[in-house]
C-alpha cells in the first residue's frame, strides 16, 4: 500500500465525514475499495428491475436511486480528489443529494445499467488512485467549508458507499 493512502486522521476532514471514515474496516484502501463493488453486486443480483423501485418508507429513495446516488457521490468525491491531488487550492462546492437524486431518474433505468455504471465509476476511481503520485496523500484542499486530504477523500468515499451498503441490508434486502 501506498502510505500517502493511509487513514486520514480526524484533522483531514470535516467533521460531518467522520462516520464514514470511522466505519471503515482497516486495511489497504484500495482492496476495500475493490471488494466493496463486488459485495454490493452480491447483495443487489437477485433483485428484480421491479423489486429495486422498492423504498422502506414515503419520501425514501428505491433501491436504484441509491445506486444512482451512489455514483453521483463517488464522481464528486473523486472529482474533489483530483483537484486537491493536483494543487488546486479552490474551495470546492458541496452538493445536495436530494436535489441530484430526482434529476437523475434513476427509476427510469433498468438495475443492470446502474449496476454497470457503479462497477466503471469505482474502476475509473480505482485507476486514479493507483496513478497518484506517492507524496499526495496529505495534500490539502478544501470541500464544503471544510478542510480535506487526498487520503481522508478516498476514505470518505469508502465509508460513504459503506454507509449506503448498511441501509440497503437493513432496509430494504
Amino acid at each position: 500500500m501506498t502510505t500517502s493512502l493511509l487513514r486520514p486522521d480526524p484533522t483531514e476532514h470535516g467533521a460531518f465525514y467522520a462516520g464514514y471514515v470511522a466505519g471503515m474496516p482497516d486495511g489497504d484502501i484500495l482492496e476495500l475499495l475493490e471488494d466493496q463493488h463486488e459485495k454490493l453486486r452480491r447483495r443487489i443480483e437477485g433483485l428484480t428491475d421491479e423489486g429495486a423501485l422498492h423504498r422502506y418508507a414515503p419520501g425514501k429513495w428505491s433501491v436504484k436511486e441509491v445506486l444512482g446516488h451512489l455514483a453521483d457521490a463517488e464522481r464528486i468525491f473523486t472529482y474533489r480528489l483530483l483537484r486537491v491531488a493536483r494543487g488546486d487550492a479552490t474551495p470546492l462546492a458541496g452538493f445536495d443529494e436530494n436535489a441530484y437524486v430526482p434529476a437523475g431518474s434513476f427509476g427510469e433505468r433498468n438495475l443492470a445499467s446502474l449496476l454497470d455504471e457503479l462497477a466503471a465509476v469505482r474502476a475509473a476511481t480505482l485507476t486514479l488512485l493507483r496513478g497518484l503520485p506517492p507524496d499526495v496523500g496529505e495534500r490539502r484542499g478544501e470541500a464544503s467549508g471544510a478542510p480535506v486530504t487526498v487520503r481522508a477523500l478516498a476514505w470518505i468515499l469508502a465509508g460513504h458507499e459503506r454507509h449506503h451498503l448498511r441501509i440497503l441490508d437493513e432496509r430494504y434486502l
